[in-house]
């Protein structure tokens, strides 16, 4: 790359940091001022993806679908966030914008949207409907904002954080005017083409060094009427990828269900991290990827079938599959422990970092959030400050990951007591298997979620009561290779 490249890049990728800065900043939420759940990108007039912040996988991967989504209609901002049209989940929430150059993009993850529960997180939800307000690609307009805030517990903090959010849009709008008052309009709009194009190039060759050839890998996820298998097939070829999900069981009763968009996320997380990991995040690099599966099943669910937890659970299934059928990999702990909390007054989100798996030359971390989590946990004095809410427990869970020449990171234990009446709601994965190891190394133990000590499935809504303790014991990740005898 010449060095007018290099600094436009780096120019666009600061926009888009600033963007998650600016809504960071000024969100009114923890879940997004403490703990980050939010995504910003910035697209060409052709609706490609040129730079990204680097933000939460499952959110940036389904963006070019939102902003494909808007690309006809009228007006110059909009607002979606329904997961068969360019959404994830519900409560993610999208804002796509026009710029001299392109579009600027926004996913927050609002803490409530309406449905049937509070945070809008319901463990058995059948349709979308019960998930919260759906919102098909819409200009965005007072009287959208009106209809949103009103259709959501704690009206004025979800009128805060998408606030937010448009001063988000409004910095990049500004931003970008500059950079093109100061390196012309023309310029940066060839060095967009050329960025893409540029990390294209660098994925193509990667996969060229990759060994050609088919392979198949299978797991499940804990549905609440039992298991469901995600299958996957990888084909090398040359310079390209194709990822089928044929054999993959047929959509969920409940809501473990990904909309397609969800699931290429998850695929083009895998190839990123397979091939150039540190290349600046573009879309060309999901170019050379193809992503299919049955229209049906799990992981290509058709309207209107729930998905809040596709969003986080499913998806992060899907990614430890894809993995498995590229290589031999210890496997992370393979949730993202959602937990919702909430009554008419307030509304509370988190989701809850383990274990990640080891690998050949090194233990696995413990204590983070992995796959397709890239938030970061509630700090106990905003938690505490901001919610009825008492955290009693907050420590690694020692011994969780899995033995092996390299462990597996451990979980974390981590336990809320509620001060006043309220309903929960947990959706987690690894309850009944724990994340394997790999090259002989043993699997990380499973998680457990205890409501005054005693033990709930993978997912759970029920009703507390003011004193009522919420215990949660994330997965530790799995072991690397065969430990060796004591002694030696």
């Amino acid at each position: 790359m010449n060095v007018e490249l290099q600094v436009i890049g780096s120019s666009l990728r600061a926009v888009a940091e600033e963007m998650g800065a600016v809504l960071i900043r000024s969100a009114f939420s923890a879940n997004i001022k403490e703990r980050r759940d939010c995504s910003t990108a910035l697209f060409d007039e052709r609706g490609r993806m040129v730079v990204q912040a680097e933000h939460i996988p499952v959110h940036l991967g389904a963006m070019p679908d939102a902003v494909a989504a808007v690309m006809t209609l009228p007006g110059d901002f909009w607002i979606l966030n329904d997961p068969y049209t360019g959404g994830t989940h519900l409560p993610d929430v999208t804002l796509v914008s026009r710029t001299a150059l392109g579009y600027a993009v926004s996913r927050a993850h609002h803490a409530d949207v309406g449905g049937m529960e509070p945070a809008s997180l319901p463990a058995f939800s059948r349709e979308l409907y019960q998930e919260g307000l759906i919102i098909p690609p819409t200009p965005l307009t007072d009287e959208v904002i009106d209809l949103f805030v009103a259709n959501a517990r704690n009206p004025d903090e979800r009128r805060g954080d998408l606030r937010a959010q448009i001063a988000a849009h409004r910095l990049a709008e500004a931003r970008i005017d500059e950079l093109c008052a100061r390196r012309g309009r023309e310029r940066v709009a060839a060095a967009m083409d050329e960025l893409y194009a540029y990390s294209e190039r660098m994925v193509r060759a990667a996969i060229a060094r990759l060994a050609d050839g088919t392979r198949s890998a299978e797991d499940v996820v804990e549905a609440v009427d039992g298991e469901l298998t995600i299958r996957a097939t990888v084909e090398i070829d040359g310079e390209e990828i194709r990822i089928d999900f044929t054999g993959t069981s047929a959509q969920d009763a409940y809501n473990l269900n990904c909309p397609l968009a969800v699931t290429k996320s998850a695929c083009y997380f895998v190839v990123r991290c397979l091939t150039e990991p540190d290349l600046p995040a573009s879309g060309g690099a999901f170019a050379p990827v193809t992503v299919t599966a049955p229209e049906g099943c799990l992981v290509n669910a058709r309207r209107p079938a729930a998905v809040v937890a596709g969003n986080t659970e499913t998806s992060s299934r899907i990614v430890d599959v894809v993995f498995a059928a590229f290589g031999e990999y210890a496997q992370g702990q393979g949730t993202m422990n959602n937990v919702a909390l909430g009554n008419e007054r307030f509304t509370y989100y988190e989701t809850i970092g383990g274990g990640q798996g080891a690998c050949a030359d090194g233990d696995g971390p413990s204590g983070v959030h992995v796959a397709m989590s890239n938030t970061l946990i509630t700090p106990v004095e905003a938690l505490e400050l901001s919610y009825p809410l008492r955290v009693e427990r907050w420590h690694l869970r020692e011994g969780s990951g899995g033995e092996g020449a390299h462990r597996g990171g451990d979980g974390v234990v981590r336990e809320l007591r509620v001060l006043e009446d309220c309903r929960l709601s947990v959706l987690a994965e690894r309850r009944a298997h724990g994340p394997r190891g790999a090259a002989g190394g043993a699997d990380g133990a499973a998680g457990r979620t205890l409501v005054n000590g005693e033990e709930q499935p993978a997912k759970v809504t029920t009703a507390l009561q003011a004193g009522d303790l919420v215990r949660i014991e994330t997965p530790g990740g799995g072991g690397f290779g065969l430990a060796s005898p004591p002694g030696q």
